[in-house]
């Protein structure tokens, strides 16, 4: 049997305890160890205390480490420079592994090849069965088709280490799997996918979390410096919408500036535009929901914001990473 630790980033979310007491209730060969890192900047103990307590005698192998509130890639690091065993298993703090986890996991490390670096979870997401599920219900439940999240991923703690970890200007949980994945491919190693399940339920979130999510179109700057234009197909994600994004943004700011400068016609033309992208974009949203007044609402207002917030951190991104070399130029000394 190939030993393993769990590294486990959190913000001590209400989700922790059912995290923590899913691992101690699986069945099979226990982690060695399993590093928690607390990464809040403001970190009160007494949060901890009840995650830690469902534990049970797996209290006694965990670590707490403090992260900084640098975010989950360093926090990954962190709890990865405490491990010592062969493998490093990344869980997410809102994960429920499954009751025979251990077990499934102990035959998907022992079932890897010698080029075998990562050996990713599978992960099924609860979705509500008497509706259709919301924009933010169909976004999380995309991870069921992701590769390489770290939800659920287990990695050779040597080969993390040879190709640097996680890159830490990745600061939300957005893209720094994609980018480990795709140097650890680089090396000439391979990641396959394992049998182990695990529950990922869908968190509670805000009507604005799909405009606060555009952020994430600065780490894709990043990664488009990191591993070239073409990083969508090698680290096999959607496209998504920026050029649309951008092309709605444009209409609008012309519109505006048009109508200032006192060009009617021209500016009628340009909202047009805008509206007609903005439209087709809530529709797009609206029509595979259920269609509540409070998602319809949710799905108009968002869809007026989200085109302008996306383009702003997409250039905002390819500015501040504008001097970024590839990673193999990085790398080398």
């Amino acid at each position: 049997m190939t030993s393993y630790s769990v590294v486990i980033p959190t913000l001590v979310p209400d989700t922790l305890a059912d995290c923590l007491a899913a691992l101690a209730a699986a069945t099979g060969p226990r982690p060695e160890e399993i590093v928690l890192v607390d990464d809040r900047t403001d970190r009160e103990p007494g949060l901890l205390q009840h995650p830690l307590r469902v534990l049970g005698d797996l209290r006694e192998r965990t670590t707490v480490l403090g992260g900084g509130g640098r975010g989950p890639a360093a926090a990954r690091n962190t709890g990865l420079h405490a491990v010592s065993t062969p493998w490093t298993v990344f869980l997410d703090d809102d994960v429920q592994v499954g009751a025979h986890w251990c077990d499934q996991l102990a035959e998907d490390l022992d079932e890897a090849s010698h080029d075998t670096a990562g050996v990713q979870g599978v992960l099924a997401v609860p979705l509500p069965g008497e509706r259709r599920p919301t924009d933010w219900e169909r976004g999380t439940a995309g991870l069921v088709r992701a590769h390489w999240v770290t939800a659920d991923m287990a990695y050779r703690t040597e080969v993390l280490k040879q190709v640097g970890g996680f890159d830490e200007r990745f600061q939300r949980a957005f893209r720094e799997d994609a980018d480990l994945a795709l140097r650890v491919l680089d090396s000439g190693r391979r990641i396959r996918q394992g049998r182990r399940t695990s529950r990922h339920p869908v968190r509670s979130a805000s009507r604005w979390v799909s405009v606060r999510q555009q952020r994430g179109n600065a780490d894709d700057a990043l990664m488009r410096h990191l591993h070239g234009p073409d990083w969508w197909d090698k680290a096999v994600a959607p496209r998504g919408r920026i050029r649309t994004h951008a092309a709605i943004t444009t209409a609008g700011v012309a519109a505006c500036a048009l109508a200032a400068a006192g060009h009617g016609r021209a500016a009628t033309a340009c909202a047009l535009g805008w509206a007609a992208g903005t439209a087709e974009f809530a529709r797009a949203r609206i029509a595979p929901g259920p269609r509540t007044r409070h998602e319809v609402a949710t799905m108009l207002a968002t869809s007026v914001l989200i085109p302008p917030t996306a383009t702003w951190h997409r250039l905002a991104g390819a500015w501040r990473h504008r001097h970024t070399p590839a990673w193999q130029e990085e790398a080398t000394p």
